[in-house]
């Protein structure tokens, strides 16, 4: 099944960014992957191969939360998790990893949320 131009731009530009990026035990990689519906994001220590902490629009924590809020809103909540769940677990670095996807509307505001929340990258 072939897959369309759009994400095999998108999953090739993500390779090629991850060439360069990634995350260490000291300061893991902040992943983010969104869908036409959903959005997730994920620390994750590459050098482990572990997902540390993760948080996404389909989480039962948010759920309720959600429901009637635009896209962008449910990213800035999302983003708002991964980040009170990353210090909770005294992760206070991190390196972003857009995921191939533009720097621009649920992406950034998912980082914005983010930064806010006390993440450093």
């Amino acid at each position: 099944m072939a897959k369309n131009n759009r994400t095999e731009a998108r999953i090739h530009r993500h390779r090629r960014v991850r060439k360069f990026i990634s995350g260490t035990a000291a300061r893991p990689r902040l992943s983010v992957f969104r869908s036409l519906a959903e959005i997730y994001a994920q620390v994750i220590d590459d050098g482990a191969g572990v997902t540390l902490v993760s948080a996404s629009s389909i989480d039962h924590e948010l759920r309720e939360k959600l429901s009637g809020l635009k896209k962008v809103e449910q990213a800035r909540l999302v983003g708002e998790l991964v980040a009170k769940r990353a210090k909770d677990k005294g992760i206070s670095q991190v390196v972003f990893d857009r995921g191939g996807f533009k720097f621009s509307g649920r992406v950034k505001a998912l980082a914005d949320a983010a930064r806010e929340a006390g993440l450093d990258f």
